[in-house]
């Protein structure tokens, strides 16, 4: 693949032709390029990570419909993005945010990833992934301060196993969204027992 070719550097330009103030999802599929199983989870996730006002709850349901989209679909349906997240709209900054952001991740995995365990990143195995993505979602919809971290990365690197057909990729993913549970879980032990010694 040459420089010119490389999806990093096609973000990267893209990043900078943008134009308007309000810039849509369905804006970013577009400069993002081709979306497969793996980019749709990728360009999603990628903008709960940010501190963006209102992303979270929005595109936290994206994920979900997505989730239930390959739940559903079978492995030869192609993915959308839901209507409601094609039309989430952010601003011009908010947006070359993502995609300089989506090119450090395309960057890394280029890098690093390669075609391993491909049973396991298979377009076809994405109904036994989708509840994975159900309950990151889910996390990622929570107001939890910090929340959205954990399960943000979970589902990029489910992504990227998807489109680069790393399973290594896919199995990282399943253990980051292991460690957002117990993060999860963890402060919501944490708050119920502050709120069990104030009420004693």
């Amino acid at each position: 693949m040459t420089a010119a070719h490389r999806p990093e550097d096609h973000l990267r330009a893209a990043a900078e032709a943008l134009q308007g103030e309000q810039v849509s999802m369905q804006t970013l599929l577009a400069a993002h390029g081709p979306g497969t199983h793996g980019t749709l989870l990728v360009l999603v996730a990628v903008p709960c990570m940010l501190p963006i006002p209102g992303t979270g709850s929005v595109l936290g349901w994206g994920l979900l419909a997505l989730a239930l989209a390959m739940w559903r679909n079978g492995r030869d349906q192609p993915l959308q993005l839901p209507a409601r997240v094609a039309g989430f709209r952010m601003s011009r900054s908010a947006a070359q945010r993502v995609l300089l952001l989506l090119a450090r991740f395309y960057g890394l995995a280029g890098r690093l990833s390669r075609e391993r365990l491909t049973g396991l990143a298979h377009d076809g195995h994405r109904f036994w992934l989708a509840p994975k993505v159900a309950v990151m979602a889910v996390l990622i919809i929570l107001p939890i301060p910090f929340g959205n971290v954990l399960p943000g990365i979970a589902v990029v690197l489910l992504g990227l196993g998807m489109a680069f057909r790393d399973g290594l990729a896919v199995l990282l993913s399943g253990a980051t969204a292991a460690l957002a549970l117990l993060f999860t879980a963890a402060l919501g032990a944490g708050v119920w027992q502050l709120g069990t010694a104030w009420g004693a």
